[in-house]
């Protein structure tokens, strides 16, 4: 997938997620909110969660990474909803989520030793892998509310990715060498989040 077809098709999400933010943040039932640690990772992102219910809540969030310099790369995309229930009431306290995971990624040339949860990282110096990954798992989070209007949210999820790859021998080359997939089980969200509660 070509970057300017990725970045429409992240643009067209971000737009839509905008205009129904703007339309909730009438009824007092909204919030936007960035994760801080992916932002510290450049790793641009952006949620809204909704409030369904007095303790149900729908959740979405998206992180957009074109980063690319001289020759490594590591690109991608992800969606993530989440629904919510509250112990106490939407928008405080702990909470407990089910959340799915969709994404497309291109990564390579990156000098990078580490393995976690029998993923080899390592193999990303001198491959590039492109493709796209799915899964789904459960979190669990606790809301700070900070004023009236600004909260911040802690959150850690567990669950399982399915990623289907072509792989190529360099960040630019375009010659395939092969198609694999691999299966994750592990962290599947980290996130502290600053939002603002409509």
């Amino acid at each position: 997938m070509t970057a300017i077809k990725l970045t429409k098709r992240i643009g067209i999400f971000f737009a839509a997620l905008m205009l129904l933010g703007c339309s909730l943040a009438q009824a007092q039932k909204a919030a936007m909110k960035t994760n801080i640690i992916s932002d510290a990772l450049l790793s641009p992102n952006i949620g809204l969660e909704i409030r369904l219910a007095p303790k149900w809540t729908l959740n979405t969030s998206g992180q957009l990474n074109l980063w690319s310099v001289n020759d490594h790369k590591w690109r991608h995309w992800v969606v993530q909803p989440e629904a919510r229930y509250w112990l106490c009431h939407s928008f405080q306290g702990h909470f407990f989520g089910v959340h799915a995971i969709g994404g497309e990624f291109n990564l390579g040339n990156i000098d990078n030793n580490i393995k976690f949860l029998g993923s080899d990282f390592s193999k990303l110096k001198d491959r590039r892998y492109e493709g796209w990954g799915i899964g789904a798992g459960i979190g669990y989070g606790y809301d700070w509310i900070l004023n009236r209007h600004w909260n911040l949210e802690a959150e850690i999820g567990i669950g399982w990715i399915h990623a289907r790859y072509d792989a190529y021998p360099c960040a630019v080359c375009g010659t395939k060498l092969g198609s694999g997939h691999h299966n994750y089980f592990g962290p599947t969200k980290v996130a502290l989040n600053l939002e603002y509660v409509f």
